[in-house]
């Protein structure tokens, strides 16, 4: 079984990346080829980087550090939910990548991305570049829901439509051949 971690990276206040997250979990959990957790960087809440070792060093200083590092280290795969800000990827996304080093390497990552008319497109791109800095590999197949809040319904839940579903069973499709080709690699 591969362990999947969904990292919603949003922290602003009415941020839709809680019910857009909530939903992927719930659609992964009933796939039974992964074991997955959710994780809320809001719930994280790591500080502005503050360690004075480089990451790929793995000398943490800070329980916080130490904790993000197990939490990152259990998984197989990972799917940023994301958001755009300003053609690019939140600065809490970036700012968990830049805590660590090894324990990102040779895993592939998905990305749900969502916002307006480029439905978080930009994000995707933008944190492509930075992963494969830390040997990950970018799935192919994204998740991108362009207006996103049409799919918000009135108790604060995202409800896909059916090409949001297809795109998410082809990327955990994706993310299973390469969790399973990488580990290879890993062991």
């Amino acid at each position: 079984m591969i362990n999947l971690h969904i990292i919603i990276a949003s922290m602003r206040p009415g941020r839709v990346g809680l019910p857009v997250g909530e939903w992927f979990n719930g659609f992964a959990e009933a796939d039974d080829r992964f074991n997955v957790r959710l994780i809320d960087l809001l719930e994280v809440n790591l500080p502005f980087m503050d360690e004075p070792n480089h990451p790929r060093l793995g000398q943490y200083t800070h329980d916080h550090t130490r904790a993000w590092s197990e939490t990152i280290a259990a998984a197989d795969a990972y799917v940023f939910v994301t958001p755009e800000y300003n053609h690019g990827m939140p600065p809490s996304l970036k700012n968990a990548i830049d805590y660590l080093n090894r324990e990102w390497a040779y895993k592939p990552v998905g990305f749900v991305s969502y916002g307006g008319v480029s439905g978080g497109t930009r994000s995707a791109e933008h944190a492509t570049g930075v992963v494969t800095t830390v040997n990950m590999m970018p799935v192919p197949i994204a998740v991108n829901v362009p207006f996103v809040a049409q799919f918000i319904n009135d108790d604060g839940e995202f409800e896909p439509n059916e090409p949001t579903e297809k795109g998410a069973a082809a990327m955990l499709n994706e993310l299973e051949k390469w969790a399973n080709a990488l580990r290879v690699i890993r062991e």
